[in-house]
């Protein structure tokens, strides 16, 4: 059977795309979408993706309107924590590692939840 080998892109809809796009730029460090064909797109490390359904009424995103929750792999979920804490965002670090990592939660500014995770295993991230 052929099947996909990752994901080619995220699209979703915002009140204020280029607001956004320059928030996850400069906070997560994520490329914004070029202008023309021949400059390259924001490329990911090499690593786990996770990609799971959850019940319409689970409440593991935290805000119950969201239809999808973010995750991003971190390699130092403590500097990151740090750097979005120095610029006044609000990030909630889990109280304690998990098998699989450790954890931290935020909101972008237009209310999608946020999961950063840094791999227990550090060759996953």
């Amino acid at each position: 059977m052929e099947k996909v080998d990752g994901f080619g892109g995220l699209f979703f809809r915002a009140k204020d795309p280029a607001a956004l796009a320059a928030w996850y730029h400069e906070h997560l460090g994520i490329d914004p979408v070029p202008s023309d064909y021949e400059s390259r797109v924001w490329e990911q490390a090499a690593g786990p993706t996770v990609f799971a359904p959850f019940p319409a009424d689970n409440d593991y995103f935290g805000n119950p309107a969201a239809q999808f929750m973010l995750n991003f792999r971190v390699r130092d979920l403590d500097a990151m924590v740090a750097q979005l804490t120095a610029a006044g965002i609000e990030v909630t670090p889990h109280p304690e590692p998990l098998p699989n990592g450790r954890f931290a939660r935020l909101a972008d500014p237009e209310g999608t939840p946020i999961e950063l995770w840094e791999p227990a295993d550090p060759s996953a991230g």
